[in-house]
């Protein structure tokens, strides 16, 4: 079995696009190989700046011989039906057989295809490859119509085995693929011959190129780490920078440099932005923590180890920080002259979106949020709504506008700067948190007031002017401020009643322009004040609306307008429930639990539902939880068939006078005992304690269906006993909705 060796070599491929590059390749190549017939033992992709690789092992010599047999028309069947079965099957009449059936005679066609040699077909597989390969941008040059990131160079495509090697003959666009291949561009410039993939990767290594990206990655910060060591300081870890400095060299090779003294001074997250964004450098922190040196990564070895790299890299770098000492000098300058909210002055003139007015008015509208949240979360409203003000000041800052990804990072500074303190500069560069499922969840309480303020702002706005996400679609990273809020609330365990916020937030995002965007933002505001609750506050709504000249939709009576906006709810509660299930999926927590605890009430407070369905799971997760669901389930299934069969509800109380057995006069002990545990568990909401006394009754309502028969003879014992399963369901549906639990 021969093996395939496959190198596309090229001008300099971005490093961004290297690694789905890799993959796309061997994906291309081998599903066509297998698609042709040619199996295979495992392959291998690689890439560097000038080169995509591939290693197939253990490939078939030929594709196997194919017999098909296709059923085709009758014998007596029209000649433009065979004629079309003939053309499908790509033979003539004499090759078809004439075979009896049940139904007549039946015309059969035999197809057989013979085996063809794996360098035909690998042939015919690359070429497509490369005439369709899928990258982001590519591009033309010289007469040739073959399209590519970058000028592609030549093809190496061997198939090598004990035999020998052979050359795939192949020609693209002109290039014909060969044996051969290039070193380092500077290192070891030439073309040399290989015989297989391990004589490639040797001789590619002797001529100072890295074939594996994890393996020159491992190489830099393994040198680099060791580097600083040795000079007493160390390299701040940045994956994403490695990963693609690995993609701009063939052979790394590492080097530290200084950083003027006149820019030690700058914050060490500006250092470090200016370096990584415009020098791919690695920052080093010094023994004082603060950003001192640098670390670049050169692809070549030079005779004076690296100095005139170095010197040229210091020379761009000061430019640079030169650059932004002047934008950091700048806004102190107007700091120290108008204040923070001085600077943020221009941002009324900066538009949030057309229908939510300015930056300023958010800002005005998440400081009377965070005022409002404050104390909830413990944060002093004055604190809260003076950071609140100051939060997004940055965004006006120089230094922002040519770093934006410093944004809430020199706000802190800024807020320093301007004299604020008690956790306001802290909310400055917090309240964005967390930008994701890994991010770090803010602690200070002034930060969480601001952080929630923001995200729920965001949301009610552009649900009240029917922005809301779609399929895969959320320009306005809708899911994401959700999942901010629900991470906020649940990790720092604030217990709130987040509907009531919502709908107040949502009946304030009226469009602020006349006319039918008015009608339209008005009209989803009182949607949603329906949906959560507040239908007052939506039928006030349409009143406004009409005294201010503007025709009420729908019916002319208020009654039929109200069920108009109940019928057509734009649930943002609905919405949060639905990236909680995500949240706690994640951690292990049943869908079906996570509906039964959704079911209840007070479940707009996040913090609350999730207690009831972590003690809920933890309960099922014992054999007294999961039988007495099954109980519960047969009590339900009884008592719904039995009140569905007489027209009747079994809810007017049992008496225990009326009990014939033990097992039956024990079951009304139990729920006794049960309700008397669970109900001031509940008004505690300790629902583990609650879901413990529920779990009890497993034994008791065991031992009461064997012992008893529901449906007796007796209507006044029967209808007893299913008043008793009444309030088994009542009990049993006071601590979560068992009734969305699964098997």
């Amino acid at each position: 079995m021969p093996d395939l060796l496959i190198e596309l070599f090229s001008e300099e491929i971005p490093a961004r696009m290297q690694a789905k590059a890799t993959s796309d390749l061997k994906r291309l190549v081998t599903d066509g190989l297998v698609e042709a017939g040619l199996t295979y033992a495992s392959a291998g992709a690689f890439s560097t700046p000038r080169r995509l690789t591939l290693s197939v092992e253990g490939l078939l010599d030929q594709s196997p011989t194919t017999r098909e047999e296709r059923k085709g028309p009758r014998a007596d069947a029209p000649d433009k039906a065979v004629e079309g079965f003939l053309r499908g099957a790509g033979l003539t009449r004499d090759r078809l057989e004439l075979r009896g059936t049940p139904k007549g005679d039946v015309l059969f066609a035999v197809i057989e295809r013979p085996g063809r040699p794996a360098a035909q077909i690998v042939a015919e597989v690359l070429e497509a490859t490369i005439r369709n390969f899928p990258w982001p941008k590519s591009m033309r040059w010289g007469s040739g119509t073959l399209r590519w990131v970058r000028p592609l160079h030549s093809i190496l495509c061997i198939l090598s085995s004990e035999d020998g090697t052979q050359a795939v003959p192949l020609t693209v666009d002109g290039i014909v693929a060969g044996d051969a291949t290039e070193g380092h561009r500077f290192m070891a410039p030439g073309r040399f011959s290989v015989l297989n993939f391990e004589d490639y990767a040797a001789k590619l290594k002797r001529s100072f190129v890295m074939l594996d990206p994890v393996e020159r990655a491992e190489a830099i910060w393994n040198d680099a780490t060791n580097l600083a060591f040795a000079q007493g300081v160390d390299v701040v870890e940045d994956k994403g920078l490695l990963a693609e400095v690995a993609g701009l060299v063939e052979w790394p090779v590492v080097l530290m440099g200084g950083i003027g003294a006149d820019y030690l001074d700058l914050p060490s997250e500006v250092l470090q932005s200016s370096m990584k964004e415009h020098q791919k450098f690695f920052s080093v922190r010094g023994k004082n923590a603060k950003i001192a040196k640098f670390i670049t990564v050169a692809n070549r070895e030079t005779s004076d180890n690296g100095a005139t790299i170095l010197a040229g890299n210091e020379k761009v770098l000061s430019a640079r920080l030169a650059d932004a000492k002047f934008f950091w000098e700048n806004d102190l300058r107007t700091i120290h002259d108008v204040g923070l909210e001085g600077m943020a002055k221009p941002l009324a003139e900066v538009t949030f979106h057309n229908k939510l007015g300015t930056v300023a008015d958010k800002i005005a509208r998440v400081e009377a949020l965070a005022r409002e949240i404050g104390p909830l979360v413990g944060a002093k409203p004055d604190l809260a709504a003076e950071a609140a003000r100051v939060c997004k000041a940055d965004l006006a800052s120089e230094m922002v506008y040519e770093f934006p990804e410093l944004q809430g990072v020199m706000g802190k500074y800024y807020a320093e700067a301007a004299g604020h303190d008690d956790g306001v500069p802290e909310a400055c560069a917090e309240h964005y948190s967390p930008l994701g499922p890994n991010d770090d969840v803010p602690t200070n309480p002034i930060s969480i007031a601001v952080a929630l303020a923001d995200k729920i702002d965001t949301l009610t706005g552009f649900w009240a002017i029917d922005e809301k996400p779609t399929g895969s679609k959320d320009p306005f990273a809708l899911r994401r401020a959700a999942l901010g809020v629900i991470r906020l609330v649940l990790e720092k365990g604030i217990s709130i009643e987040i509907a009531p916020i919502l709908g107040a937030r949502i009946s304030g995002h009226l469009g602020r322009t006349k006319g039918g965007e008015r009608v339209a933002a008005s009209l989803n505001a009182a949607h949603a004040l329906a949906e959560l609750g507040r239908p007052r506050e939506a039928k006030t709504l349409y009143e406004d609306e009409q005294s201010a000249g503007v025709p009420k939709p729908g019916s002319e009576h208020e009654d039929q307008v109200l069920e108009e906006i109940r019928t057509k709810p734009v649930n943002l509660v609905s919405f949060l429930h639905d990236r909680l299930k995500v949240y706690l999926r994640d951690r292990g927590v049943r869908h079906d639990i996570i509906d039964a605890s959704i079911a209840m009430p007070q479940n707009d407070d996040l913090t609350l539902l999730v207690k009831r369905a972590e003690a809920l799971s933890e309960t099922l997760k014992t054999d007294d939880g999961e039988n007495l669901i099954q109980g519960f389930k047969r009590a339900n299934n009884i008592l719904t068939q039995a009140e569905e069969a007489d027209g009747v509800e079994y809810s007017y109380g049992a008496e225990v006078k009326f009990a014939e057995t033990e097992e039956e006069r024990a079951l009304f002990g139990a729920l006794d005992a049960a309700e008397a545990k669970i109900k001031p568990a509940m008004e505690a909401q300790d629902f583990t304690a609650a879901m413990t006394a529920m779990a009890a009754l497993r034994g008791p309502i065991d031992a009461f269906f064997e012992a008893v028969k529901i449906n007796t003879d007796n209507q006044t014992v029967r209808r007893n006993r299913l008043n008793l399963l009444h309030r088994i369901r009542k009990i049993c549906l006071s601590v979560a909705d068992l009734t969305k639990l699964e098997g």
